[in-house]
């Protein structure tokens, strides 16, 4: 066990060290920002459902940028055989990465909760899609960081790593779309894959339980896979 929190200490001390981390989440703020000020201060409009369907979408870009280094570099530097044969498990190894992602979208999103505060001060908000968003936020979060370390873990290439996950990802955000040209029942099977089917329940104030597996089976599914492709090398 201390060796897994040395590792999450190191791991988290190198992502809060890069300036990508500051950079990602300044940009994230800005974005957010100016859509909150546009939609509150002048259409309006007491919500922040339309704030988490861009953060959603923020997410599905930011998350590659955040999870590409994580084990990639490793193989990179040729760290990854040292770090296999200190007295840390695949699983430790795999589970400081995957936290250590989480750790910054955890931060994102308690910064963006200023906005839900302005929204307090100076109206008269609907607390439980609030509630309901920024829990879909997490678990959204907690998914691609589990995809995005899978495709981490392997290839060498940062990059390559990138715009694997991106493709994942985007391509379970649009699969509803291509569910609707199916036939019964693939077409139910293929829209209940996607991202945003089990997103929207969540940003409009409705809480299902299959909503919530859908996005807990994938975080378990990505950390399963990560353990097993660093049990290969």
């Amino acid at each position: 066990m201390r060796g897994f929190k040395l590792l999450l200490f190191k791991e988290v001390k190198a992502l809060f060290s890069s300036e990508i981390a500051y950079v990602l989440a300044a940009m994230f703020l800005v974005v957010m920002g100016y859509t909150f000020s546009v939609a509150f201060f002048l259409n309006r409009v007491a919500s922040l459902v339309h704030l988490f369907f861009q953060m959603y979408v923020l997410f599905l870009l930011t998350v590659p940028i955040i999870t590409m280094r994580l084990l990639a570099e490793e193989r990179r530097l040729g760290t990854l055989e040292l770090l296999l044969t200190s007295p840390v498990s695949e699983a430790q190894i795999v589970l400081a990465k995957y936290c250590a992602a989480m750790s910054l979208i955890v931060v994102m999103v308690i910064l963006s909760t200023s906005y839900a505060i302005v929204l307090a001060l100076f109206g008269q908000p609907d607390w439980g899609p609030i509630y309901s968003g920024y829990l879909g936020l997490f678990l959204l979060g907690s998914a691609l960081s589990a995809i995005g370390l899978l495709t981490s873990s392997l290839t060498a290439n940062q990059i390559v790593a990138a715009l694997a996950s991106l493709g994942i990802f985007l391509l379970l955000w649009a699969i509803d779309d291509f569910g609707l040209i199916l036939p019964d029942p693939y077409d139910t099977l293929v829209t209940n894959l996607s991202l945003s089917t089990h997103f929207v329940p969540f940003a409009t104030g409705s809480l299902y339980l299959s909503d919530a597996g859908y996005y807990v089976s994938l975080t378990l599914l990505g950390i399963f896979l990560s353990v097993r492709a660093l049990g290969r090398r």
